[in-house]
């Protein structure tokens, strides 16, 4: 009979328990349960809801369960549908029934959602860790190479020149907003649910603060009915992974077109790539591409839950045991991203010789152009016209910007000078770039050093 069944006249099917346990996505959470019921002895102990040497023997057979489980010499029983009645009934099949006075005051309305708090606070934490190491990488690439120019694109079209160590602090400073949403996130994860009971708390003289300040929580909830109810905060998190795959797919497809015989900027390490089964001469970014397609899957599971949790009347309702199936595979999903990523970015080689080829487009500087006839006082709107015109006159007589004379430049920009045949250097374009934040060599210089001091 299951640990629930006193009221129940008959046994569940094998049906209905293969249909309804989780025990084979939950068992990860069993550290976490088991810290969680080492807490909560000690506190039923110090309220004097139970004998402190039970408390004692308990704390320390969930040590030797967990040891069990460590050396995968456990056993899992569908029947016991979940982690927390798999430990529960282990303690009472070595203690008896003292072993069952574990789960005075609790139910695993409010032991699930304890769980599920200390399984992601820690998880937040490791995310943090890689997308610093992620951060690392992208620039120490970016400090080996601060003097690399190359094409920027809008549209996917050649716009102006920027440096590559620009175009990847990009992706640090995306990376860092990532971390910075976790950080926040873990402050509603960082809340103690225990106490809530089924619904409505208990009638026993719980100390949920004893069990908050053993856990290292920040608080406890305020309120029972929305403390076994809430998966606000795993929803945030799975938003917060949503957003960060998002930016792993966009760095994926930069990656993807620079390895393409079109661009040839970079080629990746045989390590992250594969070949085909067919076409002998293939190497493909596979790693790139699969990352598009992981990035789909993590959007899966916020949608997942926001349906999931859409309908669902207050307080616990079993669509939630649903919830973990969603989370551990957006988590996961993230945590293959970090950890594949960076070794991909430290081995990737760039074809410095390609990009500066494509860089010495001399279109790139038509902006250049428009903004030297600015500062001779031409309003931009007519400098634009006239720098637009001078393009369609190039194009018209098969001829590159920089290719043309004065004379012919005057035809169009009447206020063009010997100066403005100087315009086409992308090097010259690149350091006149000053601003704070621009692409110049000395603000980029100054991102990079910054980048290695936070990032220490």
């Amino acid at each position: 009979m299951a640990l629930w069944g006193g009221r129940f006249s008959s046994d569940t099917r094998d049906e209905v328990a293969r249909y309804s346990e989780s025990i084979s996505f939950d068992k990860r959470l069993y550290k976490h349960d088991i810290d969680g019921s080492r807490a909560h002895v000690k506190m039923l102990a110090h309220a004097g809801i139970i004998p402190q040497e039970t408390a004692e023997a308990i704390r320390s057979e969930l040590l030797k369960i967990r040891d069990r489980i460590d050396a995968g010499d456990f056993k899992y029983d569908i029947s016991l549908e979940d982690i927390h009645m798999h430990i529960e009934s282990a303690l009472i099949g070595i203690l008896g029934a003292e072993g069952a006075r574990v789960h005075s005051g609790r139910s695993r309305n409010d032991q699930v959602a304890l769980d599920l708090r200390l399984y992601l606070r820690d998880e937040i934490d490791l995310l943090i860790e890689g997308l610093r190491r992620f951060q690392k990488a992208l620039v120490t690439m970016a400090a080996a190479n601060p003097r690399v120019i190359m094409p920027g694109f809008t549209h996917l079209q050649h716009a102006q020149v920027v440096l590559f160590a620009h175009h990847l602090l990009a992706y640090v400073e995306m990376f860092d907003r990532d971390a910075e949403r976790l950080a926040d996130c873990r402050k509603r994860v960082n809340v103690m649910p225990l106490g809530s009971g089924a619904l409505a708390g208990s009638t026993l003289p719980l100390d949920r603060e004893l069990v908050c300040k053993e856990l290292n929580f920040e608080r406890v909830t305020r309120n029972s009915m929305d403390g076994v109810a809430d998966r606000d905060f795993a929803i945030e998190l799975v938003s917060a992974l949503a957003v960060f795959a998002m930016h792993t797919s966009r760095l994926s497809e930069d990656l993807i077109l620079w390895c393409s015989q079109e661009f040839d900027f970079v080629e990746l390490d045989d390590a992250f790539c594969t070949g085909s089964s067919l076409m002998p001469q293939k190497k493909n970014p596979d790693v790139c591409e699969l990352t598009r397609g992981k990035t789909a899957r993590v959007y899966g599971a916020l949608s997942a839950l926001l349906t999931l949790c859409k309908g669902l009347p207050l307080t616990y309702n079993r669509d939630l045991q649903e919830d973990k199936i969603a989370i551990f595979d957006a988590v996961d999903t993230a945590e293959q991203i970090l950890a594949v990523y960076p070794p991909m970015i430290e081995t990737m080689k760039l074809k410095e010789e390609n990009m500066r080829k494509a860089a010495t487009d001399p279109a790139l500087m038509a902006t250049d152009i428009a903004e030297k006839l600015v500062e001779l006082g031409v309003p931009f709107r007519t400098a634009h016209h006239r720098v637009g015109s001078f393009v369609k006159w190039c194009k018209e007589n098969n001829r590159l910007l920089n290719e043309t004379t004065l004379e012919e430049m005057q035809i169009t920009i009447p206020e063009a000078t010997e100066v403005f045949l100087t315009l086409f250097d992308p090097d010259n374009s690149v350091a006149k770039r000053k601003l704070t934040g621009g692409t110049g060599f000395d603000p980029v210089a100054d991102q990079i050093a910054y980048w290695q001091d936070r990032l220490k």
